[in-house]
């Protein structure tokens, strides 16, 4: 597949990563030099030094023949603007990445695809909309949700006290005989290696498993775990950037009581205007006085994002010392995610990793209608629609010459989400939630074309 990216920031170079680790056909454009050859050393990728807005520069990159154009530029009117020239030279499929969040809203009103624009996706968006979820399902350290909740991936770290820690997949789901869930991916503690789960998998303790859920299985989840979800209603906000404003406001629309700190004076104003139904609070968050003075100890959940990683992960820190049940730090460093756990953060968000999930179901062969990568772990949950001329149509999983480094976790079929076992048939329009290790991905593609 050639792919073009513009915008070789943090976003693009990290798509770029990615893409490349799958023997694609990348270029990658930027006006800054260092940018470049940062990428130029460290990826194998073609890249072209200039402005992507430049006709002549998209014809160098070959654009007439490219299948996806990617636009990660931080300037949303460049993006915007590439993406539309692209479409008319030649480019097969556009994605547009924006700030102003009311373009998605209004996408099917101002007909982007009309213009050329296939896509857009603004990580602000998703990271807000990620931290909502993630304070829905309080127990849990990462959560995804597939057809607005009709199945949902959660992540979560085992406790000693689990009831089912020390016993194997087969003999926890006999604790459960209605099974509304199935585990899908564990990595064992203190290390980086991550199992596609089978019968005889044993449970341990300091294990991350992820699991995918109906509905129904949620509670059930919470027992087995050995947790209890609690309801979270006071939230402290740090940082009032793009996606701190996004959070509060939702949050506001959803009757939490938000209480959001920004340094900045002027901005903390402007805050105050936009958010009406939050308390905004101008001062230096890492201040720990100022937070006792503010009621730290009366939060159920603290959220960090600033837009320096450290800040985060400190604050969250300082408030999980204070006894807050659950908080969430932005990070730019993709490293950092090895230490969440380690440190006592729940859960560490990342506008990169968000994006190119995002993007990356634009990639995949098959049917590919979502997709997201797990948290710290070197496996995608993929979403499939069925073909009658697929394989996997009209047949019993248990039938399918399925790989072993990859698991089905659930199908939703007209609108309803189901934990699909051994016996169950998979019918053509069935939407199929797979979860699967890189080496095996190509495989399982094939088996839904």
């Amino acid at each position: 597949m050639k792919i073009i990216i513009a915008g070789a920031g943090e976003v693009g170079y990290h798509l770029a990563k990615l893409l490349s680790y799958e023997s694609q056909d990348i270029t990658l454009i930027d006006c800054d030099k260092e940018n470049l050859a940062y990428a130029d050393a460290h990826l194998d990728i073609r890249v072209i030094r200039g402005d992507a807005t430049s006709i002549s520069i998209l014809k160098e990159a070959r654009v007439a023949t490219a299948d996806l154009v990617i636009t990660v530029t931080s300037s949303e009117t460049t993006n915007i603007t590439i993406c539309v020239l692209a479409k008319q030279l030649g480019c097969k499929r556009t994605i547009a990445r924006i700030s102003n969040t009311e373009f998605i809203d209004n996408q099917e009103e101002l007909r982007f695809k009309d213009l050329g624009i296939d896509e857009l996706i603004s990580p602000e968006k998703l990271a807000a909309a990620e931290i909502k979820l993630l304070l829905d399902q309080s127990a849990f350290n990462d959560s995804y949700e597939f057809e607005d909740g009709a199945l949902t991936m959660v992540g979560t770290t085992l406790q000693r006290t689990a009831p089912f820690v020390g016993k194997s997949v087969q003999e926890a789901a006999n604790i459960f005989p209605e099974l509304h869930f199935v585990p899908i991916a564990i990595q064992r503690f203190g290390t980086q290696y991550t199992l596609i789960p089978r019968g005889d998998t044993l449970f341990k303790e300091g294990d991350q498993v992820y699991f995918i859920t109906s509905k129904e299985g949620v509670e059930e989840l919470y027992k087995l775990i050995g947790k209890v979800k609690e309801d979270i209603k006071n939230v402290m906000i740090l940082g009032g950037s793009n996606i701190g404003f996004k959070t509060a406001r939702d949050l506001c629309e959803n009757k939490f009581n938000v209480k959001l700190i920004e340094k900045d004076k002027e901005k903390a104003f402007d805050l105050a205007d936009d958010l009406p139904n939050a308390l905004v609070i101008q001062g230096d968050g890492r201040n720990v006085e100022l937070l006792e003075e503010e009621g730290v100890y009366d939060m159920d959940a603290f959220i960090a994002v600033t837009g320096n990683s450290e800040t985060n992960i400190m604050s969250c820190l300082v408030a999980k010392s204070k006894n807050i049940r659950k908080t969430i730090a932005l990070v730019e460093n993709m490293d950092y995610f090895q230490l969440s756990q380690s440190i006592g953060i729940n859960t560490l968000i990342n506008k990169k990793l968000l994006a190119a999930n995002n993007i990356f179901r634009h990639i995949r062969k098959g049917d590919v209608v979502d997709m997201t990568r797990l948290n710290n772990m070197n496996a995608e949950l993929l979403e499939f629609i069925v073909k009658p001329t697929s394989r996997v149509c009209n047949q019993r999983i248990k039938d399918l010459d399925f790989p072993r480094s990859a698991i089905i976790g659930g199908v939703i079929r007209e609108g309803e989400g189901l934990i699909a076992l051994g016996d169950f048939l998979i019918k053509s329009g069935d939407r199929v939630v797979v979860c699967s290790l890189p080496r095996s991905i190509n495989k399982v593609e094939s088996m839904f074309l």
